[in-house]
């Protein structure tokens, strides 16, 4: 139904041109769908390579239209505990429906590639993650939902792609829910850990404490860089959110909407 979680080739890394990516949208049923590319600063990689360039991101997607489909603009950005303010004033270069906040970056590593994981068990890189994650939360105001809560599981210097499961770092998972309920943000039900981890990123325990804990706002994603991985799994995690809440969000305007499901 929904894909609120798309990278074209404005981002870095994207593969697929945008139109090819509505067309793989429309052909497999997608209502809405919203591009949300990169917007990551790391201190070991020039900044041009992670941030997309506006004009070429306007050139790709303001006249981007197709019968029967909602197509929203979007961005994922990569929060640390320290960048609000450069966060800030790059929202403000232009208008965005949707803004995605997701920890990539951790002690100012990469945390899906190899070098983070050197000396760490898998015990100790989750907990580190999760703690930065909680900083990054509690810092930031300017996202509207946090993306892919358990996305180190999935790094290809992961060893294990062992699931973090909620009950797994109890204490930070119910802070970092609290904190999104409390300031009125979302989550992701990120569908892109189903066939490298075997479920969502995070899986269906986390939604239903973080209803439990006052959280309102879900949107479902399937973090395509292709054509291929367009829509993939979305319908079976938005009848999920469904059992849970009863609709999915998509955003308009940085405002969410919620549809009954």
């Amino acid at each position: 139904m929904f894909d609120f979680h798309l990278h074209s080739t404005v981002s870095f890394d994207g593969l697929s041109e945008a139109r090819d990516m509505v067309q793989a949208a429309r052909e497999r049923g997608l209502k809405e769908i919203c591009f949300t590319d990169h917007i990551d600063h790391e201190v070991n990689v020039e900044k041009e390579i992670m941030v997309f360039d506006f004009d070429e991101y306007s050139s790709a997607y303001d006249d981007l239209e197709a019968e029967g489909l909602k197509i929203r603009r979007g961005v994922e950005y990569g929060i640390k505990p320290y960048n609000m303010e450069e966060m800030r004033r790059e929202l403000q270069k232009r208008h965005f429906d949707f803004v995605i906040g997701s920890v990539h970056f951790v002690d100012e590593m990469d945390v899906y590639l190899a070098p983070f994981w050197e000396g760490r068990t898998k015990e100790s890189a989750y907990l580190r993650f999760m703690e930065e994650t909680l900083k990054c939360v509690q810092a930031h105001d300017d996202f509207d939902v946090l993306g892919h809560l358990t996305f180190i599981c999935k790094g290809r210097g992961n060893p294990t792609k062992e699931l973090i499961r909620c009950n797994d770092y109890r204490e930070l998972t119910d802070e970092i829910l609290k904190t999104l309920a409390r300031k009125g943000r979302g989550m992701e039900m990120n569908t892109s850990g189903m066939d490298r981890c075997g479920d969502f990123l995070p899986d269906a325990e986390y939604f239903k404490r973080f209803k439990e804990l006052g959280g309102e706002i879900v949107t479902v994603g399937s973090d395509a860089h292709n054509t291929q991985r367009v829509g993939q799994y979305t319908h079976q995690a938005c009848r999920i959110l469904g059992d849970i809440f009863g609709y999915v969000c998509t955003f308009q305007n940085r405002k969410p909407i919620f549809h009954k499901i």
